[in-house]
């Protein structure tokens, strides 16, 4: 057991990163290269190892010279991976053709342009560990380089989200993500045509949790996205989004046939025994409009609930997800303990080592938020 232990505590993270590849000749040098110093194994803030053992570049045939890029990045690194894709599918399919080819214990994806910071990548691990959250969305602090209009239309698009399908995660959705990875595999498996990628995650994720991050400006770069192409896609966010909408067709037909039914009983009292003149006619039509626009509506509702099971088969949404025991994988992980040996003050904060300030090169925190993984220490019990 207590080999067992050492052995499930030492072993690090290991995170695939997927970016979807549509404009990215200008950007992805520089983000592979701030992505480079993840790929030697480090230690997170909280005392989690990790290591990006692979980025997998998703060719969704851009306007751009992307492709010549991506392989002179795949022959430079070796944890670079290419995957190319057959004809233009959208950043969501990419990123789920990315993340089938994915192998790490987590997937990240993240944009190609550069907004997103992959320091950020060390944090969201230690908030997953922390919450055991299968998914963990980067929450940012500052406005989206995005302009008014698209903030603005995209806050209005994930409360609308909500409010139709009653996911209260609905406003977190955003492409930088962290995955526990056999749920992200799995999600890229039975998801169909047409499904919102964040509405399938949701699906089957236990618990879904959020990281603060800071949003970087994209530069000079156009967006790839167009009002018909943003359009589209809140769309099929909506369309994925549950059978509630649909429901409420049924429940607006029961409120038109019980309004029939009362307004029918108010007149026979009214004409009856309070001897109010109503208009000839007039009471007659409006109770048969009245009940027959509401058991039209509420049959329209049953068919569109009949709609909505055949959409979600469509779309894959599984009955069910069979995954690992939780403790035996990723997230059943023991942080790096302090060195028993190691002086620390009254504070809590590590003490300054005999011989002066400590080394940098060892003791220092990085710009990632991580440091390295201090030199191997054999100890004998």
């Amino acid at each position: 057991m207590g080999v067992d232990g050492s052995a499930k505590r030492q072993r690090p993270h290991s995170i695939s990163v997927v970016i979807p590849v549509y404009q990215g000749e200008r950007t992805l040098p520089a983000l592979l290269a701030e992505i480079s110093p993840l790929t030697v194994p480090l230690v997170t803030e909280s005392g989690h190892q990790a290591v990006v053992s692979e980025v997998l570049l998703v060719h969704d045939n851009g306007p751009d010279g992307s492709a010549e890029v991506m392989r002179e990045l795949a022959l430079a690194h070796s944890w670079v991976r290419c995957v190319w894709l057959s004809r233009n599918f959208g950043q969501h399919p990419a990123t789920l053709a990315g993340m089938a080819s994915s192998g790490g214990d987590w997937i990240v994806t993240l944009d190609e342009d550069g907004q997103h910071d992959p320091a950020a990548i060390s944090s969201m691990l230690d908030v997953a560990m922390a919450e055991r959250a299968d998914v963990v969305y980067a929450k940012p602090i500052n406005e989206a380089p995005h302009g008014f209009f698209r903030n603005s239309a995209s806050r209005m698009a994930k409360s609308l989200l909500r409010a139709s399908s009653g996911s209260t995660r609905s406003t977190d959705f955003q492409s930088y993500r962290l995955i526990l990875g056999e749920v992200g595999r799995s999600v890229a498996a039975y998801a169909g045509t047409g499904v919102y990628l964040d509405v399938a995650v949701g699906w089957v994720a236990r618990r879904v949790s959020t990281c603060s991050v800071m949003l970087r400006s994209e530069g000079d770069r156009q967006s790839g996205y167009s009002l018909r192409s943003l359009t589209s896609h809140f769309w099929r966010m909506a369309l994925s989004g549950g059978t509630r909408p649909l429901r409420l067709v049924s429940v607006l037909g029961g409120l038109f046939a019980s309004a029939g039914f009362l307004l029918a009983i108010y007149l026979i009292l009214a004409s009856t025994v309070w001897n109010v003149n109503t208009p000839q006619g007039w009471p007659s039509l409006m109770v048969v409009l009245l009940l027959c626009s509401g058991a039209i509506l509420f049959s329209l509702g049953v068919i569109a609930e009949y709609i909505g099971v055949a959409v979600n088969m469509a779309m894959g949404k599984p009955l069910y997800l069979i995954v690992s025991d939780a403790d035996a994988g990723p997230l059943g992980r023991v942080p790096d303990q302090p060195n028993s040996t190691s002086a620390t003050t009254t504070a809590g904060l590590p003490a300054e080592p005999a011989g002066g300030l400590p080394d940098p090169a060892t003791d220092a925190t990085t710009a990632t938020g991580t440091r390295p993984l201090p030199a191997p220490q054999h100890v004998v019990r």
